[in-house]
C-alpha cells in the first residue's frame, strides 16, 4: 500500500513552480568531479520524521499519522517501517539514521523484551533495505529519555544506571553493525550536571571515558568498522554539558587518549547554542582532523533552545558546504536532517516540503561553495594576508628557529611594520554576489 499521496520528487531546476520539486538538488550532477548526491549523502531522521507528532512544552500531538493508528506498539512500528522507506524513495534519500528507542518501542524494565522487539524490528529494516538500496548511515541510543537517565547515563551517580547504558549501547551497536551502519554516534542527552554541590565532576567523567574506552573495546570484538561519532551539544537539557563543543569534545578524547578513535557529528543548532557559528564548529573540527558527519538544520535565534527547523539559510550552507569541501567530504559520513517540521505544519505533505526545502538549501550551498573554492576567493586573500609567515621573521618563527630573544632583537632593530585591514566588510559582499550570481 501507498502512505503518501505524494509521488516521487524530481528535479525540475530553479525556473519550476511546482513546490513539490527539486530546484537545486539535481542528485547526478557532476560537481568538483563526482556526483552531487555523492557530496551530499543526504539521510533521514527516524525520530524527527516519523516518530515527532508536534508536541512542544506547552501543548499535546498535532499529528496524527494514518500509518500510526493501530493500538498494538509493535504493529504501529512495522509501519513506520514501510512508511518510512516510501517517504525516502519518493524523495531520492540514500541513507536514515535512527535511535533504539525511534525503531521499536521499549519496554522500560526489561531489557529482554526491549532487545526482542528490536530484533524483530530490525529484520523488517533489512528487507525494506534489500528492496530499496536504501543504507543506513548510523546508529545511536536513546540513552536520556527514560526516568533512570534523570542523573545521566555513562556519567549517573547511580552503578546501575551506568550498567543499564553500557548493556543499551552494546546492543545498538550491534543493530547497527547488522543493518551496515557506516557510523555509530554517541550523543550525551544527559551527560552534564545542574549544580556542583552535589556533583564529583572528576568520576563522572572518568567515567564517561571508560564508557566510550568499552564502546572501542566492544566494535573491534564484533568486527564494526565503522567510523565511531561524538555530537558534541550544549546547555540543553543540562545546564552544564561535558560534550559542550568540538574544542571541549576534543580536549576530552585527548586527555583519555580516545582522540584515535573518535570523530565529531557536528550540528548546527547545537552550535548556535554554543555560542558558536555552524561554520566555526565545522572549522574547528576541520582543522583538527576530526569532521565526521553532520546534523543538517537550522535554530531559531530568537529562541534560546533546540528548535531543529529545516535548513533553508544559503549563506549558512554556502559556508558549511565551503568547510566540507576543503575536508575532502565527509568519508563515511553526511548529512542527516535532524529536523522537524513546525507543530502548526501537521499535514503528511509538509514533510515533503521540509525535506525539499532543506535539501535545495544544502544543494545550492554545495555549488556556490564549490564555485568559490574554483576561484579561490578567501584562499587568495588570506595567503596575501598572512605572507609575513612565508619569508624573514615570520618564517622563522613557523619553522621554530627563534625564540624570546632572538624575537626581542629583531623587534628593537626593526619595530612593527603597518598592519593591513581585514577587509570583512568586502568579503561578505563578495559572498553575497557569488550567493546570487552562482548558476
Amino acid at each position: 500500500m501507498a502512505y503518501f499521496k505524494v509521488g516521487k520528487i524530481e528535479y525540475e531546476g530553479p525556473q519550476s513552480k511546482n513546490p513539490l520539486s527539486f530546484k537545486y538538488y539535481n542528485p547526478d550532477e557532476i560537481v568538483m568531479g563526482k556526483p552531487m548526491k555523492d557530496h551530499l549523502r543526504f539521510a533521514m531522521s527516524w525520530w524527527h520524521t516519523f516518530t515527532f507528532m508536534g508536541r512542544d512544552p506547552f501543548g499535546g500531538d498535532t499529528m496524527f499519522r494514518h500509518w500510526d493508528k493501530t493500538e498494538d506498539a509493535m504493529a504501529r512500528a512495522k509501519e513506520r517501517v514501510y512508511a518510512a522507506f516510501e517517504f525516502m524513495e519518493k524523495m531520492q534519500i540514500q541513507y536514515f539514521c535512527f535511535h533504539d528507542a525511534d525503531i521499536a518501542p521499549r519496554d522500560p524494565d526489561n531489557l529482554a523484551e526491549t532487545n526482542r522487539r528490536l530484533d524483530e524490528i530490525v529484520a523488517v529494516i533489512k528487507e525494506e533495505m534489500k528492496r530499496t538500496g536504501i543504507k543506513c548511515l548510523w546508529g545511536t541510543t536513546n540513552a536520556f529519555g527514560d526516568a533512570k537517565f534523570v542523573h545521566g547515563a555513562g556519567t549517573s551517580c547511580n552503578a546501575t544506571v551506568f550498567a543499564y547504558t553500557a548493556a543499551q549501547i552494546k546492543k545498538a551497536m550491534e543493530i547497527t553493525k547488522e543493518l551496515g551502519g557506516e557510523n555509530y554516534v554517541f550523543w550525551g542527552g544527559r551527560e552534564g550536571y545542574e549544580t556542583l554541590l552535589n556533583t564529583d565532576t572528576a568520576l563522572e567523567l572518568d567515567n564517561f571515558a571508560r564508557l566510550l574506552r568499552m564502546a572501542v573495546d566492544y566494535a573491534g570484538e564484533i568486527g564494526f568498522t565503522g567510523q565511531l561519532l561524538i555530537e558534541p551539544k550544549p546547555k540543553e537539557p543540562t545546564k552544564h554539558q561535558y560534550d559542550f563543543d568540538v574544542a571541549t569534545v576534543l580536549g576530552f578524547l585527548r586527555k583519555y587518549n580516545l582522540q584515535d578513535y573518535f570523530k565529531m557529528n557536528i550540528e548546527a543548532n547545537h552550535a548556535t547554542l554554543a555560542m558558536h557559528t555552524f561554520q566555526h564548529e565545522l572549522n574547528m573540527a576541520r582543522i583538527n582532523g576530526v569532521l565526521g558527519s553532520v546534523d543538517a538544520n537550522i535554530g531559531d535565534p530568537i529562541l534560546g533552545w533546540d528548535t531543529d527547523q529545516f535548513p533553508t539559510n544559503i549563506y549558512d550552507t554556502t559556508l558549511a558546504m565551503y568547510e566540507i569541501l576543503l575536508n575532502g567530504g565527509l568519508g563515511s559520513g553526511g548529512l542527516n536532517f535532524d529536523a522537524k517540521v513546525r507543530r502548526a505544519s501537521f499535514e503528511d505533505d509538509d514533510l515533503f516540503y521540509g525535506y525539499i526545502a532543506g535539501m535545495d538549501t544544502f544543494a545550492r550551498g554545495l555549488k556556490v561553495a564549490a564555485k568559490l573554492l574554483e576561484d579561490k576567493v578567501f584562499e587568495n586573500f588570506k595567503a596575501e594576508r598572512y605572507a609575513s609567515y612565508r619569508e624573514g621573521i615570520g618564517k622563522d618563527i613557523v619553522e621554530g628557529k627563534v625564540g624570546f630573544k632572538e624575537l626581542e632583537a629583531y623587534a628593537l632593530k626593526n619595530g612593527v611594520t603597518p598592519n593591513k585591514s581585514g577587509r570583512q566588510e568586502m568579503l561578505e559582499s563578495i559572498l553575497n554576489q557569488y550567493i546570487i550570481e552562482t548558476k
